[in-house]
Order: C-alpha cells, then sequence, then structure tokens
C-alpha cells in the first residue's frame, strides 16, 4: 500500500512539474485526478463490492490517502516530501 500510495504522490509531483513547465494541464484537471483518486480507494471499491470494508486488505490506500497523496505531489513538486516508506500517518 505505501508504494501505491507513493505512486499517487509522484503522478503529483509530475503534474506539478508538467504544468509549471509546459502548461499542460486544462483547467478543472486536478479536480478530476482527486476525484478520480477519492473513486479508486480501497474502502470505496470494497463497500461497492461487498458492502462492508476490510482495512487490513488495504492494497492501495484509502479514497481520501489516495487523493491526499496526490495533492501533496501537486502542491509541493518535491520529490522528497513523498516518502510514504517513513511516514508515520498514511
Amino acid at each position: 500500500m505505501r508504494l501505491e500510495l507513493q505512486a499517487d504522490f509522484l503522478a503529483g509531483v509530475w503534474a506539478h512539474h508538467a504544468q509549471q513547465s509546459r502548461q499542460v494541464l486544462d483547467q478543472g484537471d486536478i479536480e478530476e485526478a482527486l476525484r478520480a483518486a477519492s473513486q479508486i480507494g480501497d474502502d470505496r471499491l470494497q463497500m461497492e463490492a461487498q458492502g462492508y470494508v476490510v482495512p487490513d486488505a488495504f492494497t492501495h490506500g484509502t479514497s481520501e490517502q489516495r487523493a491526499r497523496w496526490f495533492l501533496r505531489g501537486y502542491q509541493t513538486g518535491d520529490v522528497s516530501q513523498g516518502d510514504t516508506f517513513s511516514a508515520s500517518a498514511l
């Protein structure tokens, strides 16, 4: 799960630098990325599939975690800010 959250973070870092250097993002792209992250969190997918959530079975993180790590990458653009392996709270 920590690796997947780091991938979300790095996607945010990419978006940050792509926008800074090339202005490739349209208005609403970040909101759409956050919406997508919240749609594919383990908690939401499990609830939709089975009607209950099993946190011990998470492989990608909750909707909130995925969106938060993406946003952190986008806001900072700093790869050193995304060490999900050392983070005490995900």
